[in-house]
């Protein structure tokens, strides 16, 4: 008794210094978001340090970001584009994934290193190339042709955790299907698939994160104000000509509520299916 007690005692400084160290990240994490708010609060003129609260709440900043930024026409572009996106990067990122997986042939090997190699090209090297192609093809300024960027690029990654996730499964499941009279159809899409969702939360997030948040390539690709998505249209407060911070402050902001809504009503669908997964 005396020495669990002793252990107790013991433990409880390392606890303090715990709740402290992620009590002083939180406060990190949510700094930006303090001087955002009290940047979009203020008007232009007001040249006060971001520390210091208005004594006023200067909602001009949210009605110039949403008149003159359309910020929530941009709103709209980004969830069409990130959502379509997510979609089509999780579906082709594990079909892709199963051949490289369960087939260790000379061929596989040599089309899974080039994958990886693709993760380590920056987007902005083959920005040239890649805006010649579009422009050939019609993408620019099109909700489709930044879609298919948007997947391009995060489709290796997604390939990558789906291959590595998939070989870390049981070869005999899917021998019990094929025993059970399932085709290989019937093995990828009822056996296999329900098994991914702990790696297809984690690609749904890395995927949906990366793409909500580009600007890179959406910056050139996406000129007309009616199909540009968030990044740019924040942007688009800053110039040669001048800048309006609170304007692109209260745009930010604005951009944030679907991101906390969406992770307010999926984060139990997400440990759901994590907790699922893992447990299948």
């Amino acid at each position: 008794m005396r020495e669990a007690s002793a252990v107790k005692e013991a433990s409880a400084p390392s606890r303090v210094l715990i709740y402290v160290a992620l009590g002083f990240v939180a406060l990190l994490q949510l700094l930006p978001f303090y001087f955002g708010i009290t940047t979009a609060a203020k008007p232009k003129s007001d040249l006060s340090s971001p520390w210091a609260l208005p004594s006023d709440i200067y909602w001009q900043n949210f009605t110039t970001a949403v008149q003159q930024g359309g910020i929530l026409t941009a709103i709209g572009n980004s969830a069409i584009v990130t959502v379509v996106s997510t979609v089509l990067v999780c579906v082709l990122g594990a079909l892709t994934a199963y051949p490289l997986a369960r087939r260790i042939t000379r061929g596989n090997q040599l089309v899974y290193a080039g994958i990886l190699a693709l993760i380590m090209i920056p987007p902005l090297s083959v920005l040239v190339p890649l805006y010649t192609l579009m422009k050939d093809i019609g993408a620019l300024n099109t909700h489709w042709g930044i879609i298919l960027v948007m997947v391009t690029g995060n489709l290796p990654l997604a390939v990558f955790l789906y291959t590595a996730f998939m070989r870390s499964l049981p070869v005999s499941i899917e021998e019990a299907a094929v025993v059970d009279g399932a085709n290989a159809l019937e093995v990828l899409f009822r056996v296999v698939f329900p098994m991914l969702k702990p790696v297809t939360a984690t690609v749904a997030i890395l995927a949906g994160v990366a793409i909500w948040n580009e600007y890179a390539l959406s910056s050139y690709f996406l000129r007309d104000p009616d199909v540009r998505t968030i990044a740019p249209a924040v942007a688009s407060f800053f110039a040669a000509q001048g800048s309006n911070p609170g304007a692109a402050a209260a745009a930010s902001l604005l951009s944030v509520v679907p991101v906390l809504l969406a992770y307010l009503f999926l984060q139990r669908s997400f440990i759901t299916g994590m907790v699922a997964g893992a447990m299948k």
